[in-house]
């Protein structure tokens, strides 16, 4: 990483780096949020799940469930389906090889509920896993389903 400039800190002449600069700012506020809350954190416990971002969509026909799980695989996987209901529990492991320096990606067990708009046909729910994202299809019932209504006037 390039260093710019030096600044005056004190008598001391220090390197100025970016990246640096923003990790202490990021430690210096969480000791301020800890000292301020009392220890609490918005950070769960790294054995508490956590539920991964989502997009629920739907159609005519069905209700879609994507769900971003990098790194699972279809073993880990475990999905319940509802009248109303979908639920996906699992684990994403660890990355084996080397230390890891920095990441933005969550490991670990992870849960997700959503309560669709509609009832489903609970048992043709599908599940398919592609590029790290998980695509729940669930068909909607009869009665969930819009029907057209004729304009009479």
């Amino acid at each position: 990483m390039t260093m710019l400039p030096t600044r005056r800190s004190g008598r001391t002449l220090t390197a100025f780096d970016p990246s640096r600069e923003f990790e202490d700012i990021y430690q210096r506020m969480g000791q301020l949020a800890s000292a301020t809350f009392g220890g609490l954190s918005t950070a769960p416990p790294a054995d508490m799940p956590w539920s991964p971002p989502a997009d629920l969509t739907e159609t005519d026909d069905a209700y879609q469930v994507h769900l971003d799980v990098p790194g699972a695989h279809k073993e880990q996987l475990n999905v319940l389906a509802g009248e109303r209901e979908i639920q996906v529990t699992g684990e994403i492991a660890e990355p084996d090889g080397g230390r890891r320096r920095r990441s933005s990606r969550r490991t670990g067990q992870f849960d997700y509920q959503a309560v669709l708009p509609g009832d489903i046909k609970a048992d043709q729910v599908t599940a398919e896993l592609a590029d790290g994202v998980l695509t729940i299809t669930a068909p909607k019932s009869e009665e969930a389903k819009p029907s057209h209504v004729a304009v009479t006037g």
